[in-house]
Parts: C-alpha cells; sequence; structure tokens
C-alpha cells in the first residue's frame, strides 16, 4: 500500500438504525434528546473513521428515518451507498433512569428479491474497491438470507479483499465456512450457535481450531472482561487490555472489530490488527457515544496491550 494513500474500509451494514436517546443534562435537570446513525455496522463504521479510514457503507437507508441515518452517517465523514427499497428501522432508548434503556424498536422494512439484487451489486462493488470489507449482522428480518451473504464473502474473498465478518448464528455459521480472513465472535455466541462446547479457554480455541481447518484464515474471539483470544493456523494467542472502568459496555465489540479491519487495511499482522481492535474496544467502553473514540489515545492504549502464546494444556 502507497504510504500516502489513505485505508479504505468497507462496512456492510444489513441494518442501520436511526438511533433516538433521552438523556438527562445534569448541569440543568433538563431533559437531552440525541440523534445518532445506529446499528451494528454504522458503529463499526463510525468507529473506523475514527481511526482515520475512508469508510463506505453499504446498506438499506428507505423511508424517512433512513434519510435521516443517512444524513447523519454522511455529516460523520461516511460515504452512504444504498438501495432504493428497504431499511428505515429506529431504536428508541430512555437512559435516564436504570435498568434497560430501550423503549421501543421500530423493525427496518424487509428488501424484496429486486433490492436484495441491488443490495448485492452495491456491496460488491463497494467491496472490491476498498481495503477491507467487514461484514456485519442484524437482529430483524431484513429479508436477505444467510446464504446470500455468504456468497458476497466469497466473491470478495475471492478478489483478494480481505473480509473480516462480526457475526452471530445462522450468519456466522453460513460466512464461517468461507475462507474469509477473519470471523469474530463473542465466547457467548460460540456456545450459542453451538460451535463451542463451553466457554472455558480450551473449548473455545478448539471451535475454533476446527473452523481454521476448514479454510478459515482466523477467528477472534472477544469475552467481555477476560482476556481475547485469537485462532489461526500458526497457532493461538491472548490479548489482555489493561482494566477500564466501564461507562457503557455497548459498543465495544463492535469498535473492536472495526480496529480489526484497519489494522488489517494498513496491513499489519493479524495479531497486530486484532491489538489495535481490543485497544478500541476497550477504550469505547470508557466512552458515551457507540463507536467513537480517538485515533492517537487507542494506537498509544494498543501498546499497553498485552499478547500471550497460548499454550498447549
Amino acid at each position: 500500500m502507497a504510504a500516502d494513500r489513505p485505508t479504505t474500509v468497507c462496512v456492510v451494514a444489513p441494518e442501520p438504525l436511526l438511533t433516538i436517546e433521552i438523556e438527562t443534562d445534569r448541569a440543568r435537570d433538563v431533559p437531552e434528546i440525541h440523534l445518532h446513525p445506529g446499528g451494528q455496522g454504522l458503529w463499526v463504521a463510525t468507529m473506523a473513521r475514527s481511526l482515520d479510514a475512508e469508510v463506505v457503507v453499504c446498506g438499506p437507508f428507505g423511508g424517512e428515518t433512513g434519510e435521516i441515518s443517512a444524513h447523519l452517517a454522511r455529516s460523520r465523514g461516511l460515504e452512504v451507498r444504498s438501495p432504493a427499497q428497504g431499511g428505515g428501522g429506529t431504536l428508541l432508548r430512555d437512559r435516564r433512569g436504570g435498568g434497560d434503556p430501550r423503549l421501543l424498536t421500530m423493525p427496518p422494512i424487509p428488501l424484496d428479491r429486486h433490492a436484495i439484487d441491488d443490495f448485492y451489486g452495491i456491496a460488491l462493488v463497494g467491496a472490491l474497491e476498498s481495503d477491507v470489507c467487514v461484514l456485519t449482522g442484524n437482529q430483524h428480518d431484513v429479508g436477505i438470507p444467510p446464504d446470500h451473504l455468504a456468497r458476497l464473502a466469497r466473491d470478495v474473498a475471492s478478489s483478494g479483499t480481505p473480509v473480516v465478518a462480526d457475526l452471530s448464528g445462522e450468519l456466522a455459521i453460513a460466512v464461517g465456512h468461507e475462507a474469509i480472513a477473519v470471523l469474530k465472535m463473542s465466547d457467548q455466541e460460540m456456545v450459542e450457535s453451538g460451535a463451542a462446547d463451553d466457554d472455558s479457554v480450551a473449548g473455545l480455541r478448539q471451535a475454533a481450531e476446527a473452523w481454521v481447518a476448514e479454510g478459515l484464515a482466523a477467528i477472534v474471539v472477544s469475552r467481555a472482561e477476560e482476556p481475547t483470544i485469537v485462532v489461526t493456523a500458526d497457532g493461538g494467542w491472548t490479548l489482555t487490555t489493561p482494566s477500564v472502568s466501564t461507562v457503557d459496555h455497548r459498543g465495544a465489540g463492535d469498535s473492536m472489530t472495526a480496529g480489526i479491519a484497519v489494522g488489517l487495511a494498513r496491513e499489519l499482522p493479524l495479531v497486530e490488527a486484532a491489538r489495535l481492535g481490543a485497544a478500541a474496544g476497550a477504550l469505547n467502553v470508557a466512552r458515551h457515544g457507540l463507536g467513537t473514540g480517538r485515533r492517537g489515545e487507542i494506537e498509544a492504549f494498543a501498546a499497553q496491550v498485552s499478547v500471550d502464546e497460548l499454550g498447549r494444556s
């Protein structure tokens, strides 16, 4: 990669959500209302942009709320590409009290078969124009079957563009059997999907090695406060970040994914890219705002992430 060329990341975001949050201005004791481009794909994209990557987001931004989400994404320096139909989901949170802040979720409008074809073409071209492609998932039915995302992963990877997938459930199983660069999952997702028998280090490593043996280049397993596990054909490692007080735990995994993707776009070795991702995820929990951070702080914090080889039991 030319030293003077910025890194480029394509984020495939099947479920962008307009996020409306109600908080309290403690200085004036009055409500505050904040609007953000939300959903997993946009949180990954926002962190990648914070790390100074040029980011294109491919996703359905239809309807009134989708148009607002797209406008907010562009105001944060993201390029948005969207099929003409589908999307428009909304998430409303009230964070003034304790407990679950989620008040209401309006599911997106699913894509029809023509919009699915358009979405595939938009995502494929965006990925081939980028240094790295990130595949993210969806919580609601958006009309895109798992084998469609697996086909996209296969076609992008076969072109030589590294694919980083942050998925769970059926999507993770489908895409994880393709020869992509990285599959990132949490320990809970590994167990719930049936890939791992339990969440022990040995159990997670065994499951990861089985996937790697089928052609997947690497698996990164996030484990909340516990060290992250990285497994490739060359071995396994744990990544341990310094302890950080948590302000908001949400978004840590998405920030980690963004850091890994940007690291690979910079042509860092996989473990070093994962190290950058671990730093991005750890610092994000110390902030208000999902997928946010500062490049200099994240890169300096990455130097404090310890990497230890996983020995055989």
